[in-house]
């Protein structure tokens, strides 16, 4: 009797969450992750990635009673995008710059965190800003990518490292922003950099010692080199044919830096495959071959890495249309029998759904508007595209376009609605072939010129292009492949998406602003103003009973840190993790600093310098600083800096690096001196415009 009340206090303890005195996180409670709803064990909440909480207690009516429980702020202003893992009473998250926190999950104490001190420098080599997704758990350990392409294994109790290993050549651009994932006893991650030019992969390492246990390749070798020895190499050596020309003096691409999905129905891992490198096909591969495996969802087996089957949404990539977006498992009645299939909206505009068991299409459909297609041909499962639509013959402002109909911000599914919500977005982008294409070894290579995105300079133009953009809350019937309703945020500002078992779909987004909506209606039943801008999904999770929905909330990102069309918010404040409940009542307070006045500087520069510079600055400098100089306030605003005034610092900031430990790297690789005064020259101007009209 004694041991069997043992037994029923230890179970109890976990159920209601107690700490670190609680079970460790082994297979079998990662495979049932679904019957502990008290917790969030994965990225997604389940390896079906669902993002789908079973909890009830906060509903369409209690919802408007939630209040702030408590908030933890970090040591960042840069974009937060990761998913915080819950178990047993304690939160693991990551933030910028790949550091680790562990914290009470009932009162926000901190517990532990680790720094694992990635280079400044490195901030260059992420197209998308210093972020991270997530962390991982597993048998008493915390597993974690870096930006600098480690993958490390930390104590779970106390946040000490125990192991770490190199996963990708660092002399290359490589970086990992991405969540590893835990398959049957290994950590799975891939990479980024597609931008740069580096050459996509996945690998999986032994979850105890870090020794690496296969690796799959996305894309060929060389012509002619020898093969990987790894597991890719048999279906690489049959698709090497898809590709034309000297397609690796720049990677190819094919990253996988987000979507790794385990099935566990067909012993299986499912990853998403990124753009091409560079973006525009008649510079990668002479414009010839469907470049597999570029924009494709590969499935792979899960204990050898070997190839199972592939479905590519977008064959011969030239948009920087990736397929790396979020991959969700189902199980649907479609033509009156089950299909196990799998669920994706890539950046395309396509939402599919394939039969997991052998990759067939099983019904595409836009869910936004597009203009690169007419729709897919089922027949052959391809895109029917429109005459111009690869800017063969000029410009084409494409939508989507890069930024993506879809982004990586999660969507979720709820078994309860059957509907898919879709955290969407209508963000047009113009294309012209760069020629002629002069490659730049570690830097962007797209062979694409964005400069013509050029921004107007009057107040009417810009508000005539903010209309344009949207961002959208999509509650998508993936059986009929319908529209059900949406939400429009009025802007392009949009955040992943939890939805509930009490009736609910929870979103941030970009304004600040964290919303429950009513899944089945899209009414907004309740909402709280960050004051910061949320680009991350919540998760929900409950301590002795008590329901719990926790958000990272801190703007970035890609677009974020890129957009022109939050300028004038001044220098972002640090994000932090916000947890609401019934009857939350704790204080919040944010204050935002003013972004300070243009720097007028009196120096002449000729038309044609100004013209070089912005050459210059909207290819290489737009990404991090804002399309035509206005800043999102993520990173400094250069119109608003003193650098800006002074010949010599901007020489030494821009092409010298001295502020590299801080991420601004020197340019001196790839720009001269006299580039450098261009730049300058421009962003005067830049500044001269926003003190003379205020935009």
């Amino acid at each position: 009797m004694r041991k069997l009340c043992v037994v029923l206090a230890m179970a109890f303890l976990v159920s209601c969450g107690s700490g670190y005195e609680d079970g460790v996180i082994d297979t079998s409670r990662l495979d049932g992750a679904a019957s502990e709803t008290q917790n969030w064990l994965t990225y997604g909440g389940t390896y079906e990635e669902q993002r789908y909480s079973g909890l009830e207690e906060i509903n369409a009516e209690t919802a408007s009673s939630l209040g702030l429980e408590w908030s933890h702020e970090f040591d960042t202003a840069r974009g937060l995008e990761a998913t915080p893992l819950v178990a047993d009473g304690v939160i693991y998250t990551t933030t910028a710059w790949s550091k680790v926190h562990a914290l009470d999950a009932t009162t926000g104490k901190l517990l532990w965190k680790y720094d694992p001190k990635v280079p400044g420098e490195t901030g260059f080599k992420a197209c998308c800003d210093v972020v991270n997704r997530g962390a991982a758990i597993y048998n008493g350990k915390i597993y974690s990518g870096t930006l600098d392409g480690r993958l490390i294994a930390l104590d779970a109790k106390t946040g000490k490292l125990v192991w770490s290993v190199v996963t990708v050549d660092q002399s290359k651009p490589y970086t990992i922003t991405g969540a590893p994932r835990i398959v049957k006893g290994r950590v799975l991650i891939g990479n980024g950099g597609g931008e740069y030019g580096v050459r996509g992969y996945v690998s999986a390492y032994d979850a105890e010692t870090g020794k690496q246990a296969w690796r799959f390749y996305t894309v060929p070798p060389a012509k002619g080199a020898k093969p990987d020895g790894a597991a890719s190499d048999d279906i690489i050596a049959k698709m090497q044919g898809t590709w034309d020309g000297d397609y690796t003096k720049f990677g190819g691409g094919g990253t996988v830096w987000d979507a790794i999905v385990y099935d566990k129905d067909f012993n299986q891992v499912l990853i998403g495959v990124g753009n091409g490198s560079p973006w525009d096909h008649r510079v990668r591969s002479n414009g010839k071959g469907d470049n597999l495996f570029l924009s494709s969802v590969v499935a792979l087996d899960a204990d050898t890495g070997k190839y199972k089957w592939h479905y590519q949404g977008t064959p011969a990539e030239t948009w920087d249309f990736t397929q790396t977006q979020p991959i969700i498992l189902a199980s649907l009645k479609i033509g009156g029998a089950d299909r196990k299939v799998m669920m994706q909206a890539p950046k395309n505009g396509f939402f599919y759904v394939i039969d997991r068991s052998n990759g067939k299409l099983v019904s595409a459909k836009n869910f936004v508007p597009q203009n690169w297609t007419s729709g897919v041909d089922m027949k052959t499962g391809r895109p029917i595209e429109m005459p111009g639509a690869r800017y063969e013959n000029g410009p084409f402002v494409a939508n989507p376009s890069g930024h993506g109909a879809h982004n990586w911000q999660p969507m979720a599914f709820s078994p309860k609605t059957n509907l898919v919500y879709i955290p969407a977005q209508e963000v047009p982008m113009a294309y012209q072939s760069d020629a002629p294409f002069v490659g730049r070894e570690g830097g962007w290579n797209l062979g694409v010129n964005l400069a013509i995105n050029t921004l107007p300079d009057d107040e009417a133009g810009l508000k005539a292009i903010r209309a344009i953009l949207k961002g959208v809350l999509i509650a998508w019937d993936p059986i009929k492949q319908k529209e059900m309703w949406r939400v429009d945020h009025g802007g392009p500002w949009n955040g992943g998406v939890l939805a509930t078992a009490g009736g609910l779909v929870f979103q941030g987004n970009a304004k600040g602003e964290f919303n429950a909506f009513n899944a089945t209606s899209g009414k907004k039943l309740w909402s709280f103003d960050s004051k910061i801008g949320i680009v991350a999904p919540p998760v929900s999770y409950s301590v002795n009973g008590k329901q719990y929905v926790a958000v990272m909330v801190g703007y970035g990102g890609g677009y974020g840190v890129a957009s022109p069309f939050t300028e004038n918010m001044g220098p972002r404040p640090n994000g932090r993790l916000l947890v609401f409940a019934i009857g939350g009542k704790a204080p919040y307070k944010v204050e935002r600093m003013d972004p300070g006045p243009a720097v007028v500087v009196k120096d002449k520069w000729s038309t044609a310098t100004v013209a070089k510079g912005a050459q210059i600055f909207e290819t290489t400098c737009s990404v991090c600083h804002g399309g035509t100089a206005r800043s999102s306030g993520v990173l400094p605003d250069l119109r608003r800096s003193p650098v800006l005034a002074d010949q010599k610092l901007w020489q030494e900031v821009v092409h010298d690096g001295i502020l590299k430990d801080n991420g601004m790297v020197g340019f001196s690789k790839w720009l001269s001196r006299e580039d450098v005064e261009a730049t300058r020259a421009y962003v005067a101007g830049r500044a001269k415009v926003l003190a003379t009209k205020g935009i």
